[in-house]
C-alpha cells in the first residue's frame, strides 16, 4: 500500500511555488555554470595533450647565425632526431604590435584553422585569432607589414603559441602586442629576408618519457649542437613557455568554482532547512497525531527531506544538460579569450558530474537531515501540544516600558524570529563573500601594479646568456639562477635565486655565510620568516639544497632567494667570478642584443596585470552580479519565512486597526534593520574571510599577490545590499 503521505507533496508544491521555483532557477544556474567550466576545461585541457601528436608539436627548436646546408642537418640528426625548418620573421604593424610570421608548416607544428581559410595568395596572411580579436581584426581586413599590405584570410591556432609569449623568459604573456600568422612560401619570401630568423625545430625519433628524460635528451642534444655550429638560441619544448603554459595554467579556476558551487548550495541548504522548520512548527498538531497513530521518526523525517532532495535532484539534472549546451559555450570563450587553443570536442566528464551532482546532493542530504532529526527528538504530545521550544523559561524577555512601543514591538519580532534572523547574518555573509570577490580582485591588481614602480629591484634587469662587460656605471652584476619548491598542497613553482655582490647598491642586505635572505612575497606565501629553513630543488634533477634565513627582504612582487654571489657560484658550480644579469637603472646599450636573454622593466610586470584582468575580468563579473542574485534571493526568502511564521499576529494587530503601512514599518523595516546591521557588522569578519579565501585559491597560481582590498569596496558591497533590499522590499 502506498504511503498517505506521499498525496501532500503535490500540495505541498502548490502552496510553496514561489519559493520552489526560486530555488529550482538558482540551483540550476550555479550548477549550469559550474558544470559549463568543467566540461570546457576538461575537453579543452584533452585537446590541449592531444595536439601534441595531432599537430605533430616540436620537442624544441634552437636558431642559428645562418640557414644550415645539407651536412650539417644529417649530421644533427644523427641523434635520433627529425629536423625541420621554422624560419620566421618578426615585424612590427601599423597598429604598433609585433607579428612573427611564419610559412605555413605542414609538417611540424601544424596550424588548427578556426575560421576563414589558410592563405593561398602572396598578399594573404592567416593569424591568430586571440590577437585578431584583441585588435578588433576580422576575417577580410588589410594590416600593414613592413610597408606591405596583408589581407586577413583566415584565423588559426599556432599549436606551438597557444600561449602568446614573445620570448620564453617573459614574465607573462601578451595576446595584445604580440601575435602570430602563417603565410603561403611566396608571400613570405616577399617580405624580405634580411630579418629571416633561421629557426630550426626537432622531433625525437624516441620519445622521452617525462620532463626528467627530455632534459637529460635535451642537454646531450646541444652539446653534439655546439660541436658543430654556433647556437643563437636553444629552448627544449619542457621549459618552453610558449608551448607549455596553457598545460600548467588551465584548469586551476575549476577550483575557484567547485568552492563557489559548494558554499551557494551550502546557503539554499539552509534556506531549505529554516522553510521545512517552518512548516513542521505549522503542521505540529498533525505530526504529533501521525506520531501517535504511529509513523515513526524515519518515515516523517524520509517524508520532509524528499522535496528539497528532488528538487535539488531535478535541478542537478537540468542544469547539467545547460552545462553542457549554454554554458560550455560561454565557458569556452573564456578560455578562448585567453589561450591560443585549438578546435575541441565536447567530452563527457564523470567527476565533473560527481562534483556538480552528487556532492551538491550530499550536502543538501546533510544540512536538512542533521536538522530534521533535531527536530524530531521531540515527543508526539509536544508536537500535539504545539511545544516545540526546547527552552523550558518560556517568560517573555523583558523589556524597558520607556522604550517606545513601535520599537519594543520590533525587538518582540527579532527575539520571536532570532533563527531566522540569524540565517539571514550567515547568509548575508556567504553573499557579500561573493560580490566581494569580484570586486576584490581587479583591485588587488590594481594595487599590486601601483606598488610595482617602487618595489622593482632596479629599472632595468638584464638575463644574459653569457657573461658580457658593460661600461654602464649604472649597471651592477649579479648572477641568476632558477630552482622550485618542494610540493605544498600539490603545488610546485619556480624560485628565482640571485646571487647578489657585496655593498650592493640595489639589494641592501648584509649577507653572512650559509644564509640567505627571502622576498617577503615568499615569506607570505609560504609562512616563512627568520630562522626558519628552507629546502628548494632542481627541476628536472633529483636534487635539493637546504636555505637558512636570515632574514627578509621586501620584494613582495616575486618568489625570491638572495644570497651572496660568490657562495652561488660556489654552490653552483660557476668559475669565480661569473655572472649572468646586470640590475641598472638606465638602459644599458652597448651589449649585443644576441648575448641577451631578457630585459625585464616595469612594462613587463605591467603586461602581467593587465593580462590577468583581461583573462580573469569577465569571471569577477559574474561573481559579482551572482553575489547581488544571491543576497535578493537570500532576503527575499527568509524576509517571507518570518511574514508567514508571523501571519496569526499580523492578523491580530490588523483587527487593532493596524493599517498596510503600520504593518510594514513593523516588520519589513524590522527585517531591514537586521539586513543592514548584517552589512556592517560582517565587514570585519567578510575581510577576514576574503584573506584567507584569496590565499587559498591563488596558492595555485606562480607568484604573490598581497591581499589588499580598499575600504571603498566593502563600503560599495554594503550599498549594493541596501539597494537590492530596497528592491525586495518594495517587491
Amino acid at each position: 500500500m502506498k504511503n498517505p503521505l506521499n498525496k501532500r507533496f503535490v500540495r505541498e508544491l502548490k502552496s510553496d511555488l514561489g519559493r520552489y521555483i526560486v530555488l529550482f532557477v538558482f540551483i540550476v544556474a550555479m550548477i549550469a555554470i559550474v558544470s559549463g567550466f568543467q566540461v570546457a576545461g576538461n575537453s579543452m585541457i584533452k585537446a590541449y595533450e592531444e595536439s601534441f601528436e595531432k599537430y605533430n608539436i616540436e620537442d624544441g627548436n634552437f636558431e642559428l647565425t645562418a640557414k644550415a646546408d645539407g651536412e650539417l642537418i644529417d649530421k644533427i640528426e644523427e641523434n635520433d632526431v627529425t629536423i625541420y625548418e621554422n624560419f620566421y620573421l618578426e615585424e612590427e604593424t601599423t597598429l604598433g604590435t609585433t607579428l612573427r610570421i611564419f610559412k605555413n608548416r605542414e609538417e611540424v607544428n601544424r596550424a588548427c584553422l578556426m575560421s576563414g581559410k589558410f592563405p593561398v595568395a602572396d598578399n594573404e596572411i592567416a593569424i591568430d585569432r586571440i590577437h585578431a580579436i584583441k585588435n578588433e581584426l576580422e576575417i577580410g581586413d588589410t594590416i600593414t607589414v613592413s610597408g606591405k599590405e596583408l589581407k586577413i584570410s583566415g584565423l588559426v591556432a599556432l599549436t606551438d603559441y597557444s600561449a602568446l609569449y614573445q620570448s620564453p623568459t617573459d614574465t607573462m604573456f601578451d595576446t595584445k602586442m604580440f601575435g602570430v600568422g602563417v603565410m603561403t612560401e611566396e608571400g613570405f619570401e616577399s617580405i624580405g629576408d634580411d630579418r629571416l630568423h633561421f629557426s630550426y625545430s626537432w622531433r625525437y625519433e624516441k620519445r622521452p618519457v617525462d620532463d626528467v628524460e627530455a632534459k637529460e635528451m635535451s642537454d646531450d642534444l646541444m652539446e653534439s649542437l655546439l660541436q658543430c655550429t654556433m647556437l643563437e638560441n636553444y629552448i627544449p619544448a619542457y621549459s618552453n613557455q610558449a608551448i607549455q603554459f596553457t598545460g600548467n595554467d588551465m584548469g586551476r579556476d575549476k577550483l575557484i568554482f567547485g568552492v563557489f558551487l559548494y558554499l551557494v548550495v551550502a546557503i539554499i541548504a539552509f534556506i531549505f532547512a529554516i522553510t521545512t522548520s517552518n512548516t513542521i512548527t505549522k503542521e505540529s498538531t498533525v505530526i504529533g497525531t501521525l506520531r501517535a497513530s504511529g509513523y515513526s521518526k524515519g518515515e516523517l523525517i524520509r517524508h520532509y527531506l524528499a522535496m528539497p532532495m528532488l528538487v535539488t535532484l531535478i535541478a542537478a539534472l537540468v542544469g547539467n544538460i545547460l552545462g553542457y549546451t549554454l554554458m560550455e559555450d560561454f565557458a569556452a570563450d573564456m578560455y578562448y579569450n585567453s589561450y591560443c587553443l585549438t578546435t575541441y570536442e565536447i567530452l563527457w566528464n564523470a567527476k565533473a558530474f560527481v562534483n556538480t551532482t552528487v556532492i551538491p546532493l550530499v550536502i543538501m542530504f546533510l544540512i536538512n537531515f542533521l536538522i530534521l532529526v533535531r527536530k524530531f527528538k521531540l515527543s508526539p504530545l509536544r508536537f500535539i501540544r504545539r511545544d516545540l521550544s526546547r527552552k523550558k523559561n518560556k517568560k517573555a524577555f523583558k523589556l524597558n516600558t520607556k522604550i517606545g512601543i513601535m520599537k519594543r514591538f520590533r525587538l518582540r519580532i527579532i527575539f520571536q524570529n532570532m533563527p531566522n534572523y540569524i540565517t539571514i547574518v550567515f547568509g548575508v555573509l556567504l553573499a557579500n563573500v561573493i560580490m566581494i570577490f569580484g570586486l576584490a580582485f581587479p583591485a588587488l591588481l590594481k594595487n599590486h601594479s601601483e606598488k610595482l614602480a617602487d618595489n622593482m629591484l632596479s629599472q632595468y634587469q638584464y638575463i644574459l646568456k653569457m657573461p658580457s662587460e658593460t661600461d654602464n656605471q649604472s649597471a651592477e652584476q649579479f648572477t641568476a639562477y632558477s630552482l622550485k619548491t618542494l610540493e605544498t598542497r600539490g603545488f610546485t613553482e619556480q624560485v628565482s635565486l640571485f646571487g647578489v655582490v657585496e655593498d650592493s647598491k640595489y639589494i641592501d642586505v648584509d649577507f653572512e655565510e650559509n644564509t640567505v635572505f627571502i622576498s617577503s612575497a615568499y615569506s607570505e606565501k609560504y609562512d616563512v620568516q627568520a630562522g626558519d629553513t628552507i629546502t628548494l630543488k632542481e627541476e628536472f634533477e633529483n636534487k635539493e639544497y637546504e636555505f637558512k634565513v636570515k632574514g627578509v627582504y621586501d620584494y613582495s612582487i616575486g618568489i625570491a632567494v638572495f644570497m651572496a654571489e660568490e657562495e652561488l657560484n660556489t654552490l653552483f658550480d660557476y668559475d669565480e667570478g661569473y655572472f649572468n644579469g646586470y640590475f641598472s637603472n638606465e638602459e644599458i646599450t652597448d651589449i649585443d642584443d644576441k648575448l641577451i636573454a631578457t630585459v625585464i622593466t616595469k612594462d613587463d610586470m605591467d603586461k602581467l596585470s593587465r593580462q590577468l584582468m583581461d583573462s580573469m575580468g569577465n569571471m569577477m563579473g559574474l561573481f559579482f552580479a551572482v553575489g547581488i542574485v544571491m543576497f535578493m534571493l537570500i532576503i527575499y526568502l527568509l524576509s517571507k519565512i518570518v511574514i508567514e511564521k508571523n501571519s496569526q499576529s499580523i492578523s491580530m494587530v490588523k483587527i487593532l486597526g493596524y493599517d498596510n503601512k503600520e504593518i510594514t514599518k513593523l516588520y519589513i523595516v524590522t527585517t531591514a534593520i537586521v539586513v543592514i546591521a548584517s552589512l556592517i557588522i560582517t565587514m570585519p569578519l567578510l575581510d577576514s574571510v576574503m584573506a584567507v579565501l584569496l590565499e587559498y585559491m591563488f596558492f595555485m597560481y606562480s607568484g604573490w599577490l598581497t591581499y589588499y582590498v580598499p575600504i571603498s569596496q566593502y563600503v560599495l558591497v554594503v550599498v549594493a545590499g541596501i539597494v537590492s533590499y530596497a528592491v525586495i522590499a518594495f517587491l
